[in-house]
């Protein structure tokens, strides 16, 4: 198991033998939300079905388990990628009847009904991705804004390199992504505290943000960071990065890739400059650190600026993730009230 961070892990499930580890971490993720005996039973049931998936038909990947209430509420995430042959019928694998065969429930029919929120995303010959979601009891309604989050450490370490933040206001919305150069523990140690400066700093501006975090990073490593704001009435994004950060901005109207200045948090900071770029009730934004290769396109995904956050960031780790480094992808959306 690679550990991404304190509240996520990343298992790759190449065959059987990984089913009760990722069991037994969905129930330690369970509880450590205060989720409920019987949701965290549930939490360790759509493990066990969508790991026994990976090894019996899809021929290995991967089951992220993350924690929920650093995002918005209480609950867990599991999220399955892989590569493998995929479906040819999603409502076929879906109905009941259909068993992944000695597994605890009754394959994706169960891990649907067991979900506060399910999504799937199969294509024949590119693999599937399914996101559930179970939260605990009195859950808070939707945020103005809700994310999606994929990280993982290169193989062979124990934490991640690359980390994310996020900052709410009435109004707006502020994001961080950082990476730690190279990758272990060293580049953990500068990628923590990048976030711990984003989370101190007092600063409402993407520059006094990227500055505080610039400071707060000498002495270490050093690192890549983009912080990015979403203005929800003025209608903006303003984004300051320094390295290789991608941001982009997608809607119905276009694309819009952010700039990001050369230089290296805590070492070399030339130009920290602000930029700015059109936000809409549609848009989506995605930030990534360069463990994910920045040569995706939307376009190549149908329906990508309405697919769930927490599907679109699975999606683009999968498709576009680098297996000799750290990874972090974050996507956000203004959301509706429940």
């Amino acid at each position: 198991m690679e550990q991404a961070s304190l509240t996520t892990a990343f298992v790759r499930v190449d065959d059987s033998s990984r089913v009760a580890e990722c069991r037994r971490v969905a129930i330690q993720m369970a509880r450590r939300e205060g989720l409920s005996e019987q949701q965290s039973a549930n939490a360790a049931i759509v493990a066990s079905e969508l790991a026994t998936n990976l090894a019996k038909y899809a021929q290995g990947g991967a089951l992220q388990i993350a924690t929920l209430s650093e995002r918005w509420r209480s609950g867990v995430e599991l999220m399955a990628l892989d590569r493998g042959p995929g479906m040819a019928s999603v409502s076929a694998c879906m109905a009941d009847g259909f068993s992944t065969g000695a597994s605890a429930g009754s394959g994706l029919g169960a891990v649907r009904r067991l979900s506060n929120y399910f999504d799937i995303h199969s294509i024949p010959g590119r693999g599937t991705v399914v996101v559930s979601q179970i939260y605990g009891d009195g859950a808070s309604p939707l945020p103005a804004f809700r994310l999606g989050i994929t990280t993982r450490a290169v193989a062979g370490e124990p934490v991640c390199g690359d980390t994310w933040g996020v900052r709410h206001a009435g109004r707006w919305t502020m994001l961080m992504v950082a990476d730690g150069l190279g990758h272990g523990v060293l580049a953990s140690e500068a990628a923590t505290a990048a976030l711990s400066a984003f989370h101190r700093s007092k600063d409402e501006s993407t520059v006094g943000v990227a500055k505080a975090m610039h400071g707060a990073l000498r002495g270490t490593r050093g690192a890549a960071i983009a912080v990015a704001r979403v203005e929800f009435e003025a209608g903006v994004v303003q984004f300051t990065g320094l390295g290789n950060i991608a941001g982009v901005v997608i809607s119905q109207e276009g694309t819009h890739n952010m700039i990001s200045h050369y230089g290296t948090a805590g070492h070399e900071a030339p130009h920290v400059r602000e930029f700015q770029y059109p936000w809409t009730k549609n848009s989506v934004i995605v930030m990534h650190s360069d463990g994910v290769s920045g040569s995706w396109n939307p376009d190549a995904y149908p329906g990508f600026s309405r697919m769930h956050e927490a599907l679109i960031s699975a999606l683009l780790y999968r498709d576009c993730g680098r297996d000799r480094d750290d990874a972090c992808v974050i996507v956000g959306r203004e959301t509706e009230s429940e």
